[in-house]
């Protein structure tokens, strides 16, 4: 499978700087070769995906996007790999296109759930299954906070967001990327990605993941 994930890559222009067969290479990986996004399995060797995945997004030295590459019987892998960090998932059985896709939205900081995946996702986290997300506590330590933790206005609305982002917000939980949210609110991109990073700083979540998961839980959508 990694044989035919890096010919995939390679074939569309995206530069696969390493590959790694278990957990403990995986975290040893992506500390020595930074990279931008990592395609993570589940099942490994020595040390499982949902293991690697929270001591990768723990370092401070590493900024990639993790992507879980995973299949529909197990859905507890989807919420553990959510608690640890996840930024996006992946289906194994997906499309070349869906790779190269999923790998190009994730370096842009777009990394969403795959439509499939998100509707289990959320009735799970919406019958109270919520797991925590690793976030910063802006002192560069780690700290752990539920998406849902925060308690919404009567209207449902977060009290410290702006109606242009509760906007933002509720597109993102529509699975919108930057580029359909700016067309449909007729913005600049650089002015959606300003708005996320404010939606994700006042709701304490890690990524846009958590933000997908707060506006569902809290009736935004």
């Amino acid at each position: 499978m990694r044989a035919g994930f890096r010919m995939i890559l390679d074939a569309a222009g995206i530069d696969v700087v390493g590959e790694a067969a278990t957990g403990v290479e995986a975290v040893a990986a992506a500390s020595a070769l930074v990279p931008d996004v990592i395609c993570m399995d589940v099942q490994m060797p020595d040390m499982d995906g949902i293991e690697a995945t929270r001591r990768i997004v723990a370092d401070p030295a590493v900024s990639a996007a993790v992507v879980i590459v995973t299949t529909f019987d197990r859905d507890d892998y989807l919420f553990q790999a959510l608690a640890a960090g996840a930024s996006g998932f992946l289906l194994k059985n997906a499309g070349p296109e869906e790779l190269v896709t999923a790998v190009r939205v994730a370096a842009a900081g777009d990394a969403l759930l795959a439509p499939e995946v998100t509707r289990r996702v959320i009735e799970r986290f919406a019958s109270g299954g919520v797991a925590p997300a690793a976030v910063s506590d802006g002192a560069g330590r780690k700290r752990e906070t539920d998406p849902s933790a925060t308690a919404p206005t009567a209207s449902g609305v977060h009290i410290d967001l702006t109606d242009r982002e509760t906007e933002v917000l509720r597109l993102l939980a529509r699975a919108q990327s930057n580029a359909e949210i700016a067309q449909q609110l007729y913005i600049g991109e650089a002015t959606v990605k300003t708005h996320v990073s404010n939606v994700l700083q006042k709701l304490g979540a890690r990524d846009r993941v958590a933000a997908v998961v707060y506006a569902h839980t809290h009736g935004l959508v």
